[in-house]
């Protein structure tokens, strides 16, 4: 059974900094490009950044130099460490996999609410 869980949200002040988790089972994690995406309400989901399975990484222009996407292919995991974070920040985090074998291979895992408030 396929499953990625996401941990670590919550609610931080601006500037605060906060560290998500995305664990990986049921499907060979090393071969899959990763990532995280955001959805605040109203708004469609965005790409955040980017881990490829080769660890090239790739990020949004508003969380660039403030975030880092990193993974651990022992362990299946895939983080995201968020710095300096802003108000706009506040949306629901998804962790994603995606692969390219016959065909597109694409999981979500559930997502985990960050809120940025003071």
């Amino acid at each position: 059974q396929v499953q990625l869980v996401e941990s670590g949200g919550g609610l931080v002040q601006p500037g605060d900094s906060l560290g998500l988790s995305c664990a990986a089972s049921g499907f060979s994690f090393s071969l899959y490009h990763m990532s995280w995406h955001r959805q605040a309400p109203g708004n469609q989901r965005e790409l955040v950044a980017t881990v490829t399975k080769g660890g090239s990484t790739n990020y949004a222009d508003s969380v660039k130099g403030r975030f880092t996407i990193s993974r651990d292919n022992a362990k299946k995991t895939v983080y995201l460490q968020m710095n300096s974070l802003k108000p706009e920040d506040t949306a629901v985090y998804f962790c994603n996999a995606v692969a390219y074998f016959n065909t597109r291979i694409n999981y979500w895992g559930q997502g985990t609410q960050v809120t940025v408030s003071s």
